[in-house]
């Protein structure tokens, strides 16, 4: 699931994927900004069928976070 995870940020931050690091937070990645994370939310809604709570997303500040919401909905 991480790798996939990965995958959809860099193609949402136009970002290699082999700068997104396992404990990328927020601060790390600068493209990552208020506008980036609504893109991010919906990329990963419409690539895993969900829809996440007003709560859930704003956890998703790091991929180890966006993975445990995921998990936990999934």
């Amino acid at each position: 699931m991480r790798d996939k995870i990965k995958a959809i940020m860099a193609e949402v931050f136009k970002i290699e994927v082999d700068k997104i690091k396992d404990d990328a937070t927020q601060l790390d990645i600068k493209e990552w900004d208020s506008l980036g994370h609504l893109k991010l939310i919906l990329e990963l809604e419409s690539q895993f069928s969900l829809s996440f709570e007003p709560e859930e997303i704003e956890e998703m500040s790091s991929l180890k976070e966006i993975e445990k919401v995921l998990t936990l909905s999934c």
